[in-house]
């Protein structure tokens, strides 16, 4: 006899646990306004963890709710396959930053993650998705994070932009690379990335200097640089400083104001070529 056993837990059942969770989170929130409009951050998954592990009670998930939180991702897991990501915010709307696209501090078995979102201001509201549903599109602080925007139409996130699944993205090598691919398609002429990833082997570093704080010498080997990369600089065109200006913020954390004026600027000065001046 062969006995068929699936070895996942049932994702339905697992929703209808958030539903109840949701529920609870809300009627007491409408009940106790004053201490959730204090449920920020870690107070709220701790929150939603004991609700959770009430609820679960004779249910397959029952002692399996654990809350991970810190520097892992998500912050809450279930039996070891499913995950939450708890999220607030004390403004009107259902928009904020995610995680990184690495998701690199990913726990380690966790295949089906949701998130959870408290808006946190009178009246409190909270809202509940599967993660790959609520991801409008990438943007970038300290490394390249989703978007997330809890009242997404459906064929709106990021991954229908981009026309790979969710799943497929997150476990390739780069995940980064198929969005830069995408958005090089919208770049209009003298524009560019303000942001590489760091594996491409560009990005000069955190900080950004001004023109006039670099050493003399080293404002020469830029202009230098320029004229070799951008032979466009001796032409007439109305956008050739655009390119260049790009180039030195992008790839060498430089900021000009008055990009022109390095190449242009009035004044004489005495060249020895060849022995002679």
């Amino acid at each position: 006899m062969v006995i068929s056993v699936n070895p996942k837990p049932d994702q339905s059942e697992f929703a209808k646990l958030l539903n109840k969770t949701v529920t609870v989170l809300q009627s007491e929130a409408n009940q106790k306004p004053k201490i959730y409009l204090r449920l920020l951050g870690r107070d709220l998954e701790k929150t939603v963890v004991d609700i959770m592990s009430d609820k679960a009670r004779g249910t397959e998930f029952e002692n399996t709710i654990e809350l991970i939180s810190g520097q892992k991702f998500p912050d809450i897991i279930a039996m070891n396959y499913f995950g939450v990501e708890v999220k607030t915010t004390k403004q009107d709307h259902w928009i904020t930053t995610g995680n990184s696209i690495m998701e690199g501090t990913r726990v380690e078995g966790i295949e089906r993650i949701y998130m959870l979102f408290g808006k946190m201001i009178n009246p409190i509201a909270f809202k509940c998705r599967p993660y790959e549903e609520c991801l409008s599109d990438v943007v970038v602080t300290h490394s390249p994070r989703y978007q997330i925007d809890m009242d997404l139409a459906k064929g709106k996130t990021i991954f229908d932009k981009l026309e790979i699944p969710y799943d497929q993205l997150r476990k390739q090598d780069n995940p980064f690379k198929p969005i830069v691919d995408y958005y090089k398609k919208s770049l209009k002429p003298g524009e560019d990335f303000w942001w590489l990833e760091s594996g491409d082997g560009k990005s000069k570093g955190l900080i950004i200097k001004l023109w006039h704080n670099i050493l003399i010498e080293k404002r020469q080997e830029y202009r230098i640089k320029a004229m070799i990369l951008f032979p466009e600089l001796f032409s007439d065109r109305q956008d050739k400083y655009n390119r260049v200006a790009i180039w030195l913020a992008n790839l060498e954390g430089v900021v000009c104001k008055n990009i022109r004026d390095v190449f242009t600027a009035g004044g004489q000065s005495y060249i020895t070529w060849r022995g002679k001046v």
